[in-house]
């Protein structure tokens, strides 16, 4: 396993955050993947998103569930809790952990396969539950590690490695979001950083369940020519609808495009969500509209990207069922455990 083990190395006069950590500290082990596979860009954008918020490595959990993209939270913040669950239970166990402890940062990864076949009944109520958690949906439109065949993701008239046709209709995993209530919604590409990273800074900061598709093509067996997931098409295709900036609370906010084409969403914890609208009539605040748009651009080869959809005045599950603040575990026994006259006494209010 040591040759697994990524070196730290420091550079003189690296940069640091607001904990005094560099880059390097928010990295986990070596990664396994084929090289060139999008997972890994992926994997850099939420290091670098975790590093620039200034987020304590120990204060955040990482869950996934089984797949390529979901070996990928052994890859950055080797200081954070994690847990590796079974195929398609990621979500519930994250409601679980966030129920024990509303105090930490909580980010999923998963890919398409895991989350929109097995896993997309506990995907979806864990959208309209409104769980405060990141979840990035690593899409490649395959089963990269079983060789290939294709997700519940893959377009029609998509074809596999060895030459076969896709002839189901696919899930997009954004137009789901959007019709069970999910309150932050977004579509990037591991090829784009510079989308990525504020995309990837903003849903951990957004309070509510927080959704990035994310196109991230497999090197291995799905980046061929009529592949609609390949890096060639996603290029070809790519369209950046909304752009997004996380401004932190202690910094000022300047106009950094041109007047009429930005607009300002402030989030719970005092920051704010700088958008750039590359479609001036673009309204990521209204759903309806956002829908609209959606599902439009799934009807042609566009690959609508950017954060397609924000609300900021939904509850959250915390906030819905009324969750104490403190964490379990600071909670004293006694409360925890008041006795049997107690527990016949909130009965009756079941009867």
């Amino acid at each position: 396993m040591s040759s697994f083990i990524k070196p730290k190395i420091r550079r003189k006069n690296e940069p640091v955050n607001d904990l005094g950590l560099i880059r390097s500290d928010y990295d986990g082990a070596m990664s396994t993947l084929c090289a060139g596979c999008g997972h890994d860009s992926v994997t850099a954008a939420m290091g670098r998103a975790f590093f620039e918020l200034s987020i304590e490595p120990h204060r955040a959990v990482k869950v996934s569930g089984i797949g390529c993209s979901s070996k990928t939270t052994s890859y950055f913040l080797k200081e954070a809790h994690g847990n590796n669950t079974v195929h398609g239970r990621m979500p519930s166990v994250a409601t679980g952990a966030f129920a024990a402890n509303a105090d930490l940062t909580y980010i999923g990864v998963s890919g398409d396969g895991d989350s929109l076949s097995i896993g997309v009944g506990q995907l979806i109520h864990a959208m309209r539950r409104n769980v405060n958690m990141l979840y990035v949906l690593e899409n490649n439109g395959v089963y990269g590690l079983t060789k290939g065949q294709f997700s519940a993701a893959a377009d029609i008239g998509s074809t596999a490695k060895k030459g076969a046709v896709n002839q189901l209709p696919p899930i997009d995993p954004v137009a789901l979001a959007m019709s069970v209530g999910a309150s932050f919604v977004a579509r990037g590409f591991s090829g784009d950083r510079e989308q990525l990273v504020p995309l990837i800074k903003a849903g951990l900061m957004h309070k509510g369940f927080g959704l990035i598709d994310v196109i991230s093509p497999c090197v291995s067996f799905n980046d061929h020519k009529g592949s609609t997931k390949s890096y060639e098409h996603t290029y070809k295709y790519y369209h950046k609808s909304v752009h997004a900036d996380y401004v932190p609370p202690s910094k000022e906010i300047k106009a950094a495009y041109d007047d009429g084409k930005t607009m300002d969403v402030e989030l719970h914890d005092g920051g704010t969500i700088r958008l750039r609208k590359t479609d001036k009539d673009y309204d990521p605040t209204n759903r309806e509209h956002a829908m609209k748009r959606i599902m439009a651009s799934g009807g042609s080869d566009e690959v609508l990207t950017g954060l397609l959809f924000i609300d900021e005045q939904q509850p959250d599950l915390h906030q819905r069922k009324n969750m104490e603040d403190r964490p379990l575990n600071e909670i004293p026994y006694a409360e925890l455990n008041p006795g049997a006259a107690a527990l016949k006494e909130l009965q009756k209010g079941f009867r």
